[in-house]
């Protein structure tokens, strides 16, 4: 089993994926996220998690967009899963996506396997709308190219901010509320946060589409836009512009790069045993 492990910046992702095949995982869970945890700490989670599933663990694909994660990430995959064929996929690793940015290194590891998993999945172009602590809109091109994209304060970002600095105002559920007219402070502010979510990414959604129209030869325009993470079951129902909700891509596209470095060393080793 190949377990993917997606290190956020709010929780910790996990999957179990059979070793052949696209199926579905078949076991996930989740974590809170610990800024200042170890490597050790981290693994003694995951396997508490796992339980008696770790011995099916054959190899690991991470990712952290916690910089000060990374390091322990590294060290907890390469101490706690050693002998384990394993990837960490961070800046300066093949993924198999151009970057066609200005700085790729600037790029998180999580729009960029995201934007594989939505390429290989659906085709391009395509645009990837991820609801997480940030609120994330990236184009990718037909050629399954990463052109870059807009990021905003995510949904929960958004509603502490607000309960934090208007004294009148208190911390609310994210839900959707009877009618955007709220008819009480907190129906109004579940208006504003989660339809207002959405009016804006229905927005960026439209814009980016017509920039990868622009850019394209033949002028096409994105032919999926794909949603995922956290709070994605809130808003992604309010989105007009939203044709496929996958909650679990950043760890789908864990699994398409591991299965191209792997295809990749597969061929590499029978090149040289030919030579030989």
């Amino acid at each position: 089993m190949l377990l993917c492990v997606d290190v956020g910046n709010t929780q910790t992702a996990l999957a179990l994926y059979p070793d052949d095949g696209d199926g579905p995982a078949v076991w996930d869970g989740r974590l809170r996220t610990e800024p200042r945890a170890t490597g050790d700490e981290i693994a003694l989670l995951v396997r508490g998690l796992l339980g008696a599933r770790v011995a099916d663990v054959t190899a690991v694909a991470a990712l952290s967009t916690v910089p000060v994660l990374l390091r322990e990430l590294r060290g907890m995959v390469g101490r706690h899963f050693a002998g384990l064929d394993h990837l960490l996929v961070e800046p300066g690793v093949r993924t198999g996506v151009p970057l066609l940015v200005d700085n790729p290194k600037e790029v998180g590891a999580d729009r960029v396997v995201q934007a594989l998993a939505a390429h290989e999945r659906f085709g391009g172009p395509c645009v990837v709308v991820v609801f997480g602590t940030s609120t994330t809109v990236d184009a990718v091109s037909a050629r399954g190219e990463f052109l870059g994209g807009a990021i905003a304060a995510g949904v929960g970002v958004a509603a502490e901010a607000l309960a934090l600095r208007a004294a009148a105002l208190r911390p609310v559920e994210l839900v959707v509320p009877r009618s955007v007219l709220g008819r009480n402070t907190v129906e109004s502010m579940q208006a504003g946060l989660v339809l207002g979510a959405a009016a804006q990414v229905d927005g960026l959604v439209t814009r980016v589409g017509r920039e990868i129209a622009a850019r394209d030869p033949e002028g096409r325009a994105p032919v999926a836009v794909v949603a995922s993470g956290g709070f994605a079951p809130v808003v992604v129902d309010q989105c007009a512009t939203v044709t496929h909700h996958v909650p679990d891509l950043t760890l789908l596209g864990l699994r398409s790069v591991h299965r191209r470095r792997a295809r990749s060393r597969d061929e590499r080793a029978a090149k040289r045993a030919a030579r030989s």
